[in-house]
């Protein structure tokens, strides 16, 4: 019997085998998931730097941006840019932020000629839903002490009331009290602002007409 060198080859198991080939073609299908979902990304419109609540949206604000298409997110499409320049911010909106169409609303509150006074509202003092600039409010002073509510001649009178429109808002601290700008009539401005000054402003969101 001839004596030879070469050492006796491994077999490979089946299993090993098997195993190397559904890794490589699991490897495949993500490397094509990945192609597949980078092409299948959408051009939404973002914000480009911070924009207040209050403030007209212009051009310059919004830059497009590219996501993959996800049903929890309503961004708007690029291409309907014109539909949000010359809305208003309906909150602060910070940079590298999606634009949806609860972000802005139609006009700009008009509060030329009047008096712009800023109210710290903790929960309780305004309502749950989010106040948007140009809403139409009326802000009822609420004194903690009866004492303050009643007239000189000891009577008691009814809640005063102000009818106002919100120019801002601030972002809720972190004990949910927001800061919310109302423009008032001259004459309304210095006792609303003694009232705030008090926390004694509650602020009623009036019903849409």
């Amino acid at each position: 019997m001839p004596i030879t060198q070469d050492a006796p080859r491994r077999r490979r198991r089946p299993v090993v085998v098997g195993a190397g080939l559904a890794l490589a073609a699991v490897g495949a299908l993500l490397a094509v998931w990945q192609v597949d979902e980078a092409g299948n990304r959408v051009p939404v419109i973002a914000l480009a730097h911070d924009v207040k609540a209050g403030e007209t949206v212009k051009k310059t604000d919004l830059v497009a941006a590219q996501i993959a298409p996800d049903a929890a997110l309503a961004p708007v499409p690029i291409n309907r840019s014109s539909d949000i320049v010359g809305k208003t911010a309906a909150a602060d909106l910070p940079k590298g932020s999606l634009i949806t169409d609860a972000s802005v609303h139609e006009g700009t509150p008009v509060a030329k000629g009047r008096d712009t006074v800023g109210i710290l509202a903790k929960p309780g003092q305004l309502p749950a839903q989010r106040l948007r600039t140009g809403d139409a409010v009326t802000l009822v002073y609420t004194p903690q002490d009866n004492a303050d509510a009643a007239k000189s001649d000891g009577t008691q009178k009814g809640p005063d009331s102000i009818s106002a429109v919100v120019v801002g808002l601030s972002s809720p601290d972190a004990n949910g009290a927001v800061v919310v700008d109302v423009a008032v009539a001259g004459t309304d401005s210095p006792p609303l602002a003694t009232w705030a000054a008090r926390g004694a402003v509650t602020i009623v969101l009036k019903a849409a007409s």
